[in-house]
């Protein structure tokens, strides 16, 4: 592995707004032909990072390098450009308009010149098709609403848009968060795909379910920082969830839990002799 240059690397980046540290003294590596899963509860910082990587914040401290060559994108435009494309939660689509448009989104396929340019629309219409069909989504008709699509089937139309446009870096932010499992799974053996193809691909998640099948190693965040990086063959699924949980705090929370339940217990017997009592000495009066 220490042979193999990463695809992208985050070396020591820290990212300031003001006196708000959101992300301090982040590292991670990832490689053609893997996925790295970034986990992290909610304020995890990762939303931050992913920005970060794609060109819309700038960091403040550290640095990052693509290909083993130093990168800094002034905008997102930028890391596009350099092949990384983000598929963000929202995806960038439009409900009504055809998953075709939506695919190239304008960068469609064009025929003849100057004026009389015009935009190939059979061409982009069997594009789209194909590209789709390759990750075994038939479609029947590309000029439909994407908006008539799973959301399973459209987290894939911009996966699959990004594929296409040659990406080197697929960073997905939460792509199974508001699916079913059936959708999910979907996209699960899309990732899947994207890594058998070469891509390197982050994927931002908070389910360790769905993350530990198709992971190849885990960068944990917590509170703007790293609990580190681990390869999948060195750590189990119930040792990333109890890291993602924090261990010390869920027995805290255990503690605290047996302390009521015995708090209540001892108040409930206290209730149960008073009133024992009160009957004794109302039978005695009687």
């Amino acid at each position: 592995m220490s042979e193999r240059t990463p695809m992208i690397e985050m070396r020591s980046v820290s990212k300031h707004f003001g006196s708000v540290i959101a992300l301090s003294d982040i590292s991670m590596q990832v490689y053609s032909g893997e996925v790295m899963c970034l986990l992290g509860d909610n304020g995890a910082g990762k939303s931050t990072l992913i920005k970060t990587l794609s060109g819309v914040h700038q960091p403040t401290h550290g640095e990052m390098l693509l290909g083993g060559e130093p990168a800094r994108f002034k905008s997102p435009a930028y890391a596009l450009d350099a092949g990384i494309a983000t598929v963000f939660q929202d995806l960038a689509m439009i409900p009504l308009m055809s998953i075709t448009r939506n695919f190239f989104m304008g960068r469609e396929p064009t025929v003849g010149w100057g004026p009389f340019k015009r935009i190939d629309w059979k061409l982009a219409d069997r594009i789209a098709k194909q590209e789709m069909a390759k990750i075994g989504i038939d479609v029947r008709d590309p000029s439909q609403p994407v908006g008539t699509l799973s959301g399973g089937e459209r987290q894939c139309v911009a996966i699959a848009r990004a594929v296409y446009f040659g990406a080197k870096v697929l960073i997905l932010d939460e792509p199974t968060s508001a699916l079913g499992v059936k959708q999910a799974s979907v996209v699960l053996r899309y990732i899947a795909k994207a890594r058998a193809d070469g891509l390197a691909v982050i994927f931002i998640t908070h389910n360790v379910h769905h993350a530990y099948p198709v992971a190849d190693a885990f960068t944990l965040l917590k509170r703007g920082g790293s609990l580190g990086t681990f390869r999948k063959e060195n750590i189990s699924r119930e040792e990333v969830l109890n890291m993602m949980a924090g261990g010390a705090e869920l027995e805290s929370l255990d503690a605290e839990l047996a302390e009521f339940q015995r708090s209540d217990s001892e108040k409930n017997a206290d209730t149960e002799e008073t009133a024992t009592a009160s009957k004794t000495r109302l039978a005695a009066g009687q």
